[in-house]
């Protein structure tokens, strides 16, 4: 099935908008047609036993026995329908169709009612009915043919996508909350599986898969299809959880009609409510949604912080409030599975980022120190640089970051960076933000050029030699030194210093405040070079006028911050016996593990003032991964002649043009 006719069935459901306008808000338009698209699919999927499970059903009505075993077994599916009512049935009697409806639904066993449930199916046929408008809209979606072999599985999620995107446009919302593109999901899993394909050939093979914002469950149908293209026998269990209640249930009746255990989808928040708490995996995927703040779960996730630590799924650190992304990461590294001593065991996990979690956050932040956490445990295998303009919702650049806890021997101590951005095809027709798309010979080339990165990055011959990049995991880490100078002062009375002596809190609480200020004031003009000659002359002038010289560190600071003026020439101020820094020189420099601080500083620092020191005790480790500066290449300017000749015939151009003009 090839896109348009994706389009045309997705615009056939679509179309009941048209039956919609005047009774609903154009957001609320999805509201009706996605559940409908998903019963519709449903009744399509169990026509063929529907009578032998309605007949089953009939006989064991009073029996006494829980036929539901039975009643799944008779369907071919796990789920299934005991009425002998049909879509088409329920509109050909319009007085009735409301009723009718709740009991086709009623009809559903638990696992399918659940579905439509969440979609508040019922307040919507009480809608529709009130409005007049139901048994019209039941008798559109009984023209949208959605048989599995008209329509198969991997064909109806371009449709419920394609559905999604329109409701998140009419919303208002961001569709790339809820799906990936399927060229971005391939290349995804064929990266994460890609070392794998021998221990996925074996006979019984048994893999699981887990994704925590699953949407619309792209991602885990894809990891499924591909195990499956490896090893037909394999068992392939997946699992999600979803936020959003109608990508979750889209996700839940997909992964039924495929025979999988729609109970692995889990409902909720992962961060407050983890849906597969203690569970481990093989195999983790995920799209989490790009700079969404984590507000609502503040609470439940400082707590597990706090309390757990180490023992929890964030103990490594917490970002900044208004992005998450970091936290769907220490979530799935959480549940990876432990290497046996043979070197068995173990996981691999893919998780698409935008830029920010590449260097955002300083030395000894929450975003450092998670990627101190993943580089210093050796669990970072790649990164790899995407085009931009690939997804819904956003032109930004973004960013696989694949990370495992059973390198290969040769991968150890090392990160493979690789830029993919220039692998892509101009799209026929724009969806929002996405212009471009990944054809099937740009994805084999990534994943082969990611396979033999260490090769490339050792023959500079390679035609992609500059797309790959090899570091140790140190190369990403620095020290952030502070680098302080001495505070240098001379010592002058203004005509300011007064004035200034009045709103000195340290000194107006003095008794001799009075009398302070009057000998101050005496001496405006005068200017000492050094603390000791100013304090001399001050407290001879208080004395003369019969006060008291004050004592104690508040005063002197205070009268210090009053007549002190910044010198580069001034005299250096001493803190029991060493220079005191100035805050106002401080600075900071970020040094590579790799490299002694000391030595960095003469060559770096001294040479342009040699009189800095480094304050040991405010030193702090960092990592960051600069995706874009290891990749950069220097493009020289245009020359002046060039740029000259340039505008000489643009300006000929214009001479022409407005000759024809006059003439």
């Amino acid at each position: 099935m090839n896109i348009g006719k994706h389009t045309e069935l997705a615009n056939h459901a679509w179309s009941v908008a048209d039956l919609l306008r005047g009774d609903y808000r154009q957001s609320d338009y999805g509201k009706v047609i996605l559940p409908f698209t998903v019963l519709r699919r449903l009744e399509c999927v169990l026509d063929p036993t529907r009578e032998k499970v309605a007949e089953l059903a009939e006989q064991h009505r009073d029996s006494g026995i829980d036929p539901d075993r039975f009643l799944r077994r008779a369907s071919g599916h796990s789920f299934y329908n005991t009425s002998r009512l049909t879509l088409r049935k329920i509109a050909a009697d319009p007085q009735n169709a409301a009723g009718n409806l709740q009991v086709y639904v009623g009809a559903f066993s638990d696992n399918a009612r659940g579905v439509l449930d969440r979609f508040e199916f019922a307040q919507q046929i009480k809608r529709l009915d009130g409005a007049g408008l139901l048994y019209q809209v039941i008798g559109k979606f009984t023209d949208l043919d959605l048989r599995p072999e008209v329509v198969p599985n991997h064909n109806m999620g371009y449709i419920f996508e394609e559905l999604i995107r329109r409701f998140a446009e009419q919303s208002n919302e961001t569709a790339g909350e809820h799906f990936t593109p399927r060229e971005v999901i391939q290349l995804m899993v064929r990266l994460l599986v890609a070392p794998d394909g021998d221990a996925l050939q074996l006979p019984g093979a048994v893999r699981t898969v887990l994704d925590p914002a699953c949407g619309t469950g792209g991602m885990l149908s894809a990891m499924d299809d591909t195990i499956k293209e490896l090893n037909p026998d394999a068992t392939v269990e997946v699992y999600g959880q979803e936020l959003n209640p109608e990508s979750w249930a889209i996700c839940r009746s997909d992964l039924m009609i495929k025979g999988q255990d729609p109970e692995n989808i889990a409902f909720g928040n992962s961060f407050s409510d983890d849906g597969h708490a203690r569970k481990t995996f093989d195999y983790m995927l995920a799209n989490p949604p790009f700079g969404v703040e984590w507000k609502k779960v503040k609470e439940e996730v400082e707590h597990e912080h706090k309390a757990l630590g180490e023992a929890g799924r964030f103990g490594a650190g917490l970002p900044r409030i208004n992005d998450g992304s970091l936290l769907f990461l220490q979530h799935m590294v959480s549940k990876m599975k432990p290497v046996d001593v043979n070197g068995g065991g173990g996981s691999r996990l893919a998780i698409v980022f935008n830029g920010s979690p590449l260097f955002t956050g300083a030395a000894g932040s929450g975003e450092s120190e998670i990627r101190r956490w993943i580089l210093e445990n050796d669990w970072l295998e790649g990164i790899v640089a995407l085009p931009d303009q690939l997804f819904y919702n956003t032109g930004i650049a973004t960013y696989f970051w694949i990370l495992t806890n059973r390198k290969n021997p040769d991968h150890k101590g090392r990160v493979v960076l690789l830029d993919a951005r220039d692998q892509w095809q101009k799209m026929r027709k724009s969806l929002g933000d996405k212009r471009k798309e990944l054809g099937r010979d740009h994805i084999a080339t990534v994943v082969r050029l990611y396979g033999e990165a260490l090769a490339v990055v050792d023959d500079p011959e390679h035609p992609l030699h500059g797309k790959v990049r090899v570091f140790s995991n140190e190369d990403f880490g620095y020290r952030r030194i502070t680098v302080e100078r001495p505070l240098k002062l001379r010592f002058e009375v203004t005509e300011e210093t007064p004035a200034a002596l009045e709103t000195s809190r340290a000194i107006q609480r003095l008794p001799q405040a009075p009398a302070l200020a009057d000998a101050i004031k005496s001496l405006t003009g005068t200017g000492w070079s050094t603390k000791q000659d100013a304090w001399l002359a001050l407290k001879d002038a208080v004395v003369r006028a019969g006060g008291t010289w004050p004592t104690g560190a508040p005063f002197n600071k205070a009268l210090r911050d009053l007549i002190g003026v910044r010198d580069p020439e001034g005299e250096v101020q001493l803190v029991k016996g060493a220079p005191e820094p100035d805050p106002e020189l401080r600075d900071y420099e970020n040094v590579p593990l790799g490299e002694d601080v000391e030595e960095y500083l003469a060559r770096e620092v001294h040479p342009h003032v040699p009189d800095a020191w480094i304050d040991h005790d405010k030193t702090k480790v960092g990592y960051e991964i600069p995706f874009t500066r290891h990749f950069y290449v220097y493009e020289p300017p245009r020359s002046l002649a060039e740029i000259d000749a340039d505008l000489k015939a643009l300006e000929a151009e214009i001479q022409e043009l407005l000759g024809e003009v006059t003439e």
